[in-house]
């Protein structure tokens, strides 16, 4: 058993192969805030993902080798795939950040977004999200200098403009 208090993380392109795995942990990482939030559905918290997944702008996180998390950063287009308008042809949509429970708190999911956010800015670009409204996540998503944009009664949409 490692004593590390943040474990190594890597990348790996997504594959089809890990829509199941990442589905069941969208489902264990999305579940308390939204039964919060009244709306979590047993079936649809999974399917909202395996009919967005696009394993070429996904990356699965491992930590110690292991399958962890995944996110995806794809180029902004007409609408997001939750389907609002992300209005960010000339930037990023960061979607799906999920970590395993059990390892968020150790500075691995703030490395991963780093990393991320590293590569918008060399690119020049901005960076926009959705976050359930009440999430811990937003915490996150502010210390690395995203700003709210709008809100609806579910999500807070976020923007981030690309460090000079």
């Amino acid at each position: 058993m490692s004593t590390r208090t943040k474990p190594g993380w890597a990348f790996r392109t997504a594959t089809p192969e890990d829509i199941e795995p990442l589905a069941e942990l969208r489902a264990l990482v999305m579940r308390p805030d939204l039964e919060r939030l009244g709306r979590y559905d047993e079936h649809r918290v999974r399917q909202r993902l395996r009919d967005a997944y696009a394993p070429e702008h996904t990356s699965v996180i491992l930590v110690d080798g292991a399958l962890a998390g995944c996110v995806s950063l794809r180029p902004g287009t007409d609408s997001a795939t939750d389907g609002t308008a992300d209005h960010a042809p000339d930037g990023w949509w960061l979607e799906n950040f999920y970590l395993s429970p059990a390892l968020q708190g150790r500075g691995i999911g703030t490395g991963v977004l780093r990393s991320l956010l590293e590569r918008a800015d060399r690119e020049g670009a901005r960076v926009r999200l959705a976050v359930l409204r009440g999430s811990a996540a937003r915490a996150l998503y502010e210390r690395h200098g995203f700003v709210e944009e709008r809100r609806d009664p579910v999500d807070a949409f976020m923007v981030r403009e690309p460090a000079a």
